[in-house]
C-alpha cells in the first residue's frame, strides 16, 4: 500500500479526518482515488462473474427439468454376447 493510504488509516481500518502535520498531498489523495477505481473495477469484473455463473445455474436448472418431463433413449446400447461378436440395437 501506498505511505498515503497508510497515514489516512487509522487502527479500525476507517479513514479518518488527516491531521494537518502529516503528509497527506494532493497527489497522496490522487493515489488513493487510483486505488479506489481499480478496485471499483475489480468488484465491477467480480459482479459480471458472478451474472454469469448465476446464468449458467439456470441454464443447467432449465436443462434438468426439462430432462424430468422427457424420456432419456441412449446414444447406444451395445450387446455382447459368447461368440465374441456384438450386436448394436
Amino acid at each position: 500500500m501506498s505511505s498515503a493510504w497508510n497515514s489516512a488509516k487509522t487502527d479500525n481500518c476507517d479513514v479518518g479526518a488527516v491531521e494537518e502535520e502529516s503528509h497527506f498531498t494532493r497527489a497522496s489523495a490522487h493515489v488513493l482515488i487510483g486505488e479506489i477505481m481499480v478496485c471499483n473495477r475489480d468488484l465491477e469484473k467480480i459482479k459480471e462473474n458472478i451474472n454469469d455463473v448465476q446464468q449458467k445455474m439456470k441454464n443447467i436448472i432449465e436443462v434438468l427439468g426439462n430432462i424430468k418431463h422427457t424420456k432419456i433413449v441412449p446414444f447406444c446400447c451395445v450387446n455382447f454376447s459368447f461368440k465374441s461378436s456384438f450386436k448394436v440395437f
